[in-house]
């Protein structure tokens, strides 16, 4: 998370400061989270002053590569370490993201959060993706559903693979094939959006569904990753699996939990909301040699 540099992000608009730190990516997001500062399976969150009053601050997302649409792990990380920070107490807050405001849930013990995030929608169900190049599956192919939950997912259930942290060299391969397939086959998101996260999804002895998320800079999530399981929970919704207010819990690769419920607001559009923790680590300076 980084605070103190509010006012480095230009733009008039959450959108606009998001697109700022696109085009100086190098300058700005990639000394902080590559290497020697981090690696690649960092996801940092710039924290700004918010454009709408209502809001208690802005923030823009952004990993290895570039900038994020919306990250929901690290909305848990960002309220649990102004927590910790003594910044911020417990209550509902709102926090103003690229893709919309948000509202946010810090609890009595200082590190369990919900969040309601953005409006999120299965785009299109049982599409067919031809992967010639994977060993891995069973088939040359697989079917999925492409959906948004605030980044764009192509999930996947008829993989016919072990959901397993020893197997994480496999799913790697596959999901890269995945995406690399739904390039050259032109399926894309909404408007054209790039589809730059793949969901793997299978069975879990400790929750209703067990999932392996690789996400744009060809790493994978270590959470059950917040946007994906919201992504899930439209195309359960979509699909008459999941009832209005019923709660899905989602398990990550290394064994951590989000639960996972959703509403319908005015418009029709599906909401949900997620919870989870987190806890803080570390506290860091860090410093760069001037050019």
């Amino acid at each position: 998370m980084v605070i103190g540099m509010e006012e480095t992000l230009v733009g008039q608009t959450m959108a606009e400061r998001r697109l700022y730190l696109r085009e100086n990516f190098q300058a700005l997001g990639a000394p902080i989270v590559n290497e020697p500062r981090g690696n690649d399976i960092i996801v940092g969150a710039w924290m700004c002053k918010p454009v709408d009053p209502s809001c208690f601050a802005g923030v823009v997302f952004f990993n290895n590569v570039g900038v994020l649409q919306m990250c929901g792990h690290a909305t848990i990380g960002v309220i649990a370490t102004l927590a910790w920070q003594g910044g911020l107490p417990p209550g509902i807050h709102r926090l103003e993201t690229p893709v919309g405001i948000i509202e946010v849930e810090l609890h009595s013990d200082g590190k369990t959060v919900s969040l309601e995030n953005v409006a999120s929608e299965r785009y299109r169900s049982a599409v067919r993706v031809e992967v010639p190049s994977s060993p891995s599956l069973a088939n040359t192919f697989v079917t999925g559903d492409i959906a948004y939950g605030g980044n764009w997912f192509y999930l996947v259930d008829d993989h016919g693979l072990q959901l397993e942290l020893g197997n994480v060299s496999q799913l790697m391969a596959t999901t890269l094939s995945i995406k690399a397939a739904l390039i050259d086959q032109g399926i894309t998101g909404q408007d054209g959006d790039e589809i730059d996260h793949i969901e793997l999804v299978g069975p879990s002895k400790k929750a209703d569904a067990k999932n392996f998320v690789l996400c744009p800079g060809n790493a994978y999530d270590r959470s059950p990753c917040g946007t994906g399981t919201s992504a899930k929970v439209a195309c359960l919704a979509a699909a008459g699996k999941l009832e209005v207010g019923e709660t899905f819990r989602q398990e990550s690769i290394t064994g951590s939990c989000f639960e996972a419920s959703y509403r319908i607001d005015e418009s029709g559009a599906v909401i949900p909301k997620l919870t989870g923790s987190a806890e803080v680590i570390a506290e860091t300076t860090l410093l760069f040699e001037r050019e």
